[in-house]
């Protein structure tokens, strides 16, 4: 019995994806920052579905191979990769993303939304598909899927953050990315750049004094190891954006771009389920707590935090973004607005 289920594979594989069966197979090198362990990482469970449900939908005529923990270089270096085709795939930060597509910042507009069932309805509906479009259009990567990674969250070593003038001197590393270094400056901390691949050690060196991320990633990087306090805001939203060497994908068969798409839609659900697993069990804010302090604002310190922060952050886009992000921005929010009102009915 399972001889003749293998054959009746073997055969339908022929029929859809005909004599590609028999030749080499195509490559896709995925990259992602993180460790691949899967039941760990939303990152590395996005590499590990997609590869599966693309091997098996394809009957191996295309192979992913998963490449984790940056081997392939920083995020600029791979996502140069991406765009040249070299490596065909890639899970970013936005961080990653806004060297090659500036707009990409609007989507860490501080306070801009706080419940993850809003991004994902947010990142799936008619917005998320004309960003994607746009995205692809201008970089030439195509994305693959959004993955929301809850919201960033204030850590430091020195005290606790309550208000904007707690982070007076601070020196808060944010990744190489202007909009979060206006964000920090904003609130009077002295915003430090600094490669993820050095967060803990500068942190445990005092070359900086905090940072700032979501609870999951926070846990990644174990830096509860090296920091004392954490200030529960929800300032920012997390999003990894998958994208996929545009090139790559016209090159494949429309057999081939189908299966590529619902192997990504199977990953993109994977990735951000384990991301909410971890954040809402012992993987998430309980390990944290075990080895922080833990603070969350009341509605009037947030006020504060929002008094400050957004009013930079529109000026910081008008500048840099001129009226074409002016405009996303635009519909950014109009969107959210939608997603919340669809919620309320």
């Amino acid at each position: 019995m399972c001889k003749k289920i293998c054959t009746l594979l073997l055969v339908v594989s022929l029929l859809v994806f005909g004599t590609s069966a028999f030749a080499a197979p195509k490559v896709i090198k995925l990259a992602h920052l993180n460790p691949q362990n899967p039941f760990d990482v939303a990152t590395a469970a996005v590499a590990a579905v997609f590869k599966s449900e693309l091997e098996a939908r394809t009957g191996g005529a295309i192979t992913v191979e998963i490449y984790p923990n940056g081997t392939l270089g920083k995020e600029r270096e791979t996502m140069e990769q991406v765009k040249a085709g070299i490596t065909q795939s890639y899970i970013a930060s936005v961080g990653g993303v806004a060297p090659f597509y500036p707009t990409i910042d609007i989507t860490s507009m501080p306070f801009a939304y706080g419940s993850y069932e809003i991004g994902c309805a947010l990142y799936d509906g008619p917005f998320g598909k004309e960003f994607a479009e746009d995205i692809r259009q201008k970089t030439g990567m195509r994305v693959l899927g959004f993955i929301p990674q809850g919201f960033f969250q204030f850590t430091n070593s020195q005290r606790p953050i309550k208000s904007p003038a707690d982070m007076k001197d601070l020196k808060m590393r944010t990744m190489n990315n202007p909009l979060h270094m206006e964000f920090m400056d904003s609130l009077g901390a002295a915003a430090t750049p600094v490669a993820w691949a050095e967060i803990y050690t500068a942190l445990q060196t005092g070359v900086v004094d905090g940072q700032h991320n979501p609870i999951t990633v926070i846990n990644i990087g174990k830096l509860y190891e090296v920091q004392k306090y954490i200030t529960l805001s929800n300032h920012m939203a997390g999003l990894y954006v998958w994208v996929l060497n545009d090139s790559f994908f016209a090159g494949l068969s429309p057999e081939e771009q189908v299966a590529v798409k619902g192997a990504a839609t199977a990953a993109v659900l994977a990735g951000r389920g384990i991301d909410r697993i971890i954040t809402a069990t012992e993987k998430g804010l309980p390990t944290i707590a075990e080895n922080m302090e833990v603070y969350t604002p009341t509605a009037e310190e947030i006020e504060q935090f929002k008094a400050a922060a957004i009013p930079a952050a529109k000026a910081f886009f008008a500048k840099t973004l001129g009226d074409e992000g002016t405009a996303w921005i635009d519909k950014y929010l109009a969107a959210i607005d939608d997603v919340k009102k669809a919620m309320m009915e």
